[in-house]
């Protein structure tokens, strides 16, 4: 469904992703994991076109993406940002449907896909009601990835969605998402810094360091076949999970 191919993207003299072609699973959940600065914001940034590669391409459902048709090809793609990234001055309601509105859509459809999206997200008529700033941070998450399925896309992309909230919400919106996952049976590409969500989430987990794939497989790879020591020196540092103390 999307593919990047060869593309790399510096800022300056700093390289944020060398040479990389990528091609998550139709259907599945990839999980872009790695420090901070590794490139794994950026290839997302990339796979929706908020960035241009330097070289290389990126292809959705076999087309190329440029600047003719990026708006039609983003109406095709979610996106959810860290903290959700919604706008102060509209109410839940409103930051869900704004796309739709702009898009023409018939008012019936939105009224039924926002109370659709509202149930499957567990978001009452109160809080659809509510601001941003009145909602609290699972709330806002909630909506946030209300706002990206309002179009019913073919791929969700999410950069460090839940990295914003608290370990109980966290973990409660973690749960909750996997099921949806499951049922929507959408392409999803999710960046986190965790690998113990990388292995919650992930169908596949893409390990990344200084813009470049380091390793991609399931967790038993990376804590049993580390392609390189740092694949190693990762999981260690985050062995205060006590599945990978032992790691």
């Amino acid at each position: 469904m999307i593919a990047l191919d060869n593309v790399s993207k510096s800022f300056g003299a700093r390289q944020a992703l060398a040479s990389t072609s990528l091609a998550p699973a139709p259907g599945r959940t990839t999980v872009l994991l790695g420090p901070s600065g590794c490139g794994k914001s950026t290839l997302l940034r990339l796979m929706v076109g908020l960035i241009a590669p330097d070289t290389g391409r990126v292809v959705f459902d076999g087309i190329e993406l440029a600047a003719a048709n990026l708006n039609e090809i983003r109406h095709r793609i979610g996106y959810v940002i860290q903290e959700g990234g919604l706008f102060p001055h509209l109410d839940a309601r409103g930051n869900v449907a704004l796309l739709a509105r702009y898009l023409r859509r018939d008012k019936e459809w939105i009224d039924s896909r926002v109370s659709e999206l509202s149930a499957l997200m567990h978001i009452s008529a109160d809080a659809l009601g509510r601001y941003p700033g009145q909602l609290s941070g699972g709330e806002r998450q909630r909506v946030a990835l209300m706002r990206a399925l309002m179009l019913d896309p073919q791929v969700l992309l999410m950069d460090e969605p839940l990295a914003a909230l608290d370990a109980m919400t966290r973990s409660g919106l973690q749960t909750e998402l996997k099921q949806i996952f499951a049922r929507l049976a959408k392409t999803v590409v999710l960046v986190t810094h965790d690998l113990h969500e990388a292995a919650w989430f992930g169908d596949e987990i893409i390990l990344m360091r200084d813009g470049r794939i380091v390793q991609r497989g399931s967790l038993d790879d990376l804590l049993a076949r580390p392609a390189e020591p740092f694949v190693t020196e990762f999981v260690h540092a985050q062995r205060a999970d006590p599945r990978l103390a032992a790691a």
